[in-house]
């Protein structure tokens, strides 16, 4: 699972970012599993978006994140928003 938290501090570098993104993730083989929907911060750092992808596996979400397309895109992002990311292993 590619697990993202994000706050957008430029909506339209951000919106950029994103709207190409989903492509690259899907070739992939990314299901978007949620996407900014509601959410309810119980603890830690408040983000207002959460992004949990689920990929055939581990290997293939980093494959994804290092690939040239993806991090082409990146860009967009880092300057749009204030992320943490991880993956991890979906427990079977």
């Amino acid at each position: 699972l590619w697990i993202s938290h994000v706050t957008v501090t430029g909506p339209k570098a951000y919106r950029s970012y994103a709207t190409r993104a989903v492509d690259i993730i899907t070739e992939y083989g990314g299901v978007f599993l949620s996407r900014g929907g509601a959410h309810r911060q119980l603890e830690g750092t408040a983000h207002e978006r959460h992004v949990v992808v689920r990929f055939p596996s581990l290997d293939v979400a980093e494959k994804c994140y290092n690939s040239e397309a993806y991090q082409a895109e990146l860009i967009y992002a880092q300057g749009a928003s204030e992320r943490q990311l991880v993956i991890v292993q979906e427990t079977q």
